[in-house]
C-alpha cells in the first residue's frame, strides 16, 4: 500500500469520528449554544475528534471509492445529531419550567430575549437556561459530555443505525423533559394557587378593593421570593437528570 492510500484511509477514519462528534457538539447544551459562533464549534469539534480518535474503535478505513464513505458519514452524523438533540431536549426542561414560572408570577413577556428552541420565552426561562449552561461547566459536566461521546461507540457501533431505538429514546427524553420541567415548577403552582385564593377571598370581603393593582406586585414579589428559595433545588434536580442521561451513554 502506497503513502497516498494510507493517508486516505486515515482521513476517512477521521471523517467518521468528526461526523459524530461535530454533529453532537452543534446541539449539545453549553457547547452548542446559539451565542457561540459556528466556526468556533466546528474548530472545537475538529480538535476533539483528532485528540479522541485513537480512543474510538474507528480506525483507518480503506474503501474502493470515496462515494462509499457517504452512507457511513450519514449514519454517524445521524447518531451525533440524535445525541445532541436528546441533550437539548433534556435542557428544554428548564425553559418549560421558566415559561410556567413567568406566567404564574406575572413575569412573562412575549418580547423577552430567547436562547432556547422557540421564541416568546420569558426572562425567567432565559435566566434558567443561562444558569443551566453555566453549571454544566462549573460542575465539570462538559467532561462527562466528552466521555459520553467516546463511550457512545459501545452502544452505537460505527456504521450501524438503530432507527427504531433512536426514535423511542427521543420520545422518552421529551416525556422526561416535560415531567422534570413541571416538577421543578411545582412550588410556583402552590404559590399562585394560595395567593389567588387569598386575593379572591379579600375581594369578596372588600368589593371596593382594587385586586388587580394589588395582585400584580404581590405575585411578582412572591414569585421572586420563591425563585430565590427554590432555585438551588431546581437547578440541582435538573443537573441530576442531565448527568443521569449522560451516564447512560458513558457506562
Amino acid at each position: 500500500m502506497d503513502l497516498t492510500a494510507i493517508l486516505t484511509a486515515q482521513v476517512m477514519g477521521f471523517a467518521l469520528v468528526f461526523a459524530r462528534f461535530g454533529s453532537a457538539l452543534m446541539f449539545m447544551p453549553g457547547i452548542g449554544e446559539a451565542m457561540i459562533p459556528v466556526r468556533h464549534r466546528i474548530a472545537l469539534a475538529m480538535v476533539l475528534s483528532l485528540a479522541l480518535w485513537p480512543a474510538t474503535p474507528v480506525g483507518a478505513i480503506a474503501l474502493g471509492s470515496p462515494m462509499e464513505l457517504l452512507p457511513l458519514i450519514a449514519i454517524e452524523a445521524t447518531i451525533g445529531i440524535w445525541i445532541g438533540v436528546c441533550a437539548r431536549i433534556v435542557l428544554s426542561a428548564l425553559q418549560l419550567a421558566g415559561y410556567q414560572v413567568g406566567i404564574v408570577s406575572g413575569l412573562s413577556n412575549a418580547f423577552a430575549p430567547s436562547i432556547g428552541s422557540f421564541e416568546g420565552s420569558t426572562l425567567i426561562a432565559t435566566a434558567l437556561m443561562l444558569t443551566g449552561a453555566t453549571l454544566i461547566f462549573v460542575t465539570d459536566l462538559h467532561h462527562a459530555i466528552i466521555r459520553a461521546l467516546v463511550m457512545s461507540y459501545d452502544i452505537f457501533r460505527p456504521g450501524e443505525l438503530m432507527a427504531g431505538d433512536l426514535a423511542q429514546q427521543v420520545v422518552r427524553a421529551a416525556a422526561q423533559s416535560f415531567y422534570v420541567g413541571t416538577m421543578i415548577a411545582a412550588p410556583f403552582y402552590v404559590m399562585g394557587l394560595v395567593l389567588n385564593m387569598g386575593l379572591g377571598l379579600a375581594n369578596r370581603m372588600m368589593p371596593t378593593l382594587s385586586v388587580f393593582f394589588v395582585a400584580a406586585p404581590l405575585l411578582i414579589a412572591a414569585g421572586l421570593f420563591v425563585l430565590v428559595v427554590s432555585g438551588p433545588v431546581m437547578m440541582q434536580t435538573w443537573l441530576d437528570v442531565f448527568a443521569d442521561w449522560l451516564s447512560r451513554l458513558a457506562f
